[in-house]
């Protein structure tokens, strides 16, 4: 059982520990879940491999999550073991004969997403020719709105869509088209956009019986994201307004946890406005670098002191030095070697992507129950000082 703390200040007084901390909060998690839950006009699959560890998938399943997005049968396996009674979908348009079998023999899986006709027979072999299958054609949409575009390797054009839907509907119980805007998408018009293309391919493939939105759901970095309740409505006016009677499907990862957890990482050397820490883009970090400066962090004291805010660089600690997480990171101009930061905001896309690159592949995962400090704190430059005229 993992030992739960009252907050990050409390575990480092407890523990000597020189490995960086995953710090999971399962309360915000569960708030989190039950509000998208409630919130979404249809079903709401966790996208698994935004965070895998055990203890955010309970507390998604107590939030009332009972659907997730697995890609792999790794993930599958996964979500099977430690919640017996979810759903999983496999929502990968690429998978091994293999994987296919084993997800429809060994864990119940029905639902599988392909965007080429190869794949489509390679599944319908797999499963030797069930006739219980459900098949999502995964459709190619713009990656306009999006920090982290996910165009070019999936989906298939319009046209390719409309011929697949209708040798699906040949093969499966139900058929059902699904896109993906793009990750850290902050613009809910997007979701209409693709909503458009895929209510002409329903149409002229003959209906569909499901339409999954996919995920890309921003989480609130900056404080200036619009609102999952915004994306939520923008998608049901947009399936209302092009007639689609089909059931509803949404695939959120950052949006259900990027709240639910911190990092703790060390500073090893500071030099100058550049901080080394024992974290870094290889480990739990990598969000750093590929969504920006973004994320509100803070010096661990048991004792604030008044400083004034000064802009760092972050790097990590592998000889690499792609492994570098540029400013402006906002944090104290006292800060020094020994002490520790925690990142917040760093639920999603942290431990799921952390490597064994150059040996520094410790890390250590606790529970803390303190709120989340960082929701709505951006990491911003402090506010001018006004000045007599």
């Amino acid at each position: 059982m993992v030992q739960a703390y009252g907050s990050a200040a409390a575990l480092l007084s407890v523990h000597s520990t020189t490995d960086p901390v995953v710090c999971i909060r399962p309360r915000t998690l569960v708030a989190a879940a039950r509000e998208i839950v409630a919130t979404f006009p249809g079903d709401v699959l966790y996208a698994v491999k935004c965070n895998d560890e055990p203890l955010v998938l309970r507390a998604l399943w107590a939030g009332g999550v009972r659907e997730f997005d697995t890609a792999s049968i790794a993930e599958v396996r996964r979500v099977r073991e430690f919640l017996p009674e979810a759903r999983c979908h496999f929502m990968h348009p690429v998978k091994s004969p293999e994987a296919v079998a084993e997800a429809y023999r060994d864990h119940g899986v029905r639902r599988f997403v392909f965007d080429h006709a190869d794949e489509l027979a390679k599944v319908v072999a797999a499963t030797g020719r069930a006739n219980d299958l459900e098949l999502f054609v995964r459709l190619a949409v713009p990656g306009d709105g999006a920090v982290l575009a996910l165009t070019g390797k999936f989906g298939c054009s319009p046209d390719e869509a409309v011929a697949l839907l209708r040798a699906a509907r040949a093969v499966a119980r139900e058929v059902g088209l699904t896109f993906h805007v793009g990750s850290q998408c902050v613009e809910p018009r997007a979701f209409a956009r693709a909503i458009a293309m895929a209510a002409d391919v329903a149409g002229r493939a003959g209906g569909i019986d499901h339409l999954d939105v996919g995920g890309g759901f921003p989480a609130a970095y900056t404080g200036d994201e619009p609102s999952f309740g915004s994306f939520a409505g923008v998608i049901r006016d947009a399936v209302r307004g092009h007639g689609l009677r089909c059931h509803l499907q949404c695939e959120p990862g950052r949006a259900l946890v990027a709240t639910g957890a911190s990092v703790l990482a060390r500073v090893e050397l500071r030099r100058g406005r550049s901080l080394y820490l024992n974290d870094g883009v290889y480990g739990n970090l990598a969000e750093l670098k590929w969504i920006g400066p973004h994320f509100p962090m803070r010096v661990v004291r048991d004792r604030p002191r008044a400083a004034a805010l000064e802009a760092f660089d972050l790097f990590g600690p592998t000889c690499d030095s792609i492994d570098s997480m540029p400013g402006p990171h906002w944090l104290p101009a006292d800060v020094q070697q020994g002490e520790w930061l925690e990142v917040g905001m760093m639920g999603a896309y942290s431990n799921a992507l952390r490597t064994g690159f150059n040996g520094f592949h410790d890390s250590r995962v606790a529970v803390v129950n303190d709120p989340p400090w960082y929701v709505g704190v951006a990491n911003a430059p402090p506010p001018p000082v006004a000045r007599a005229a």
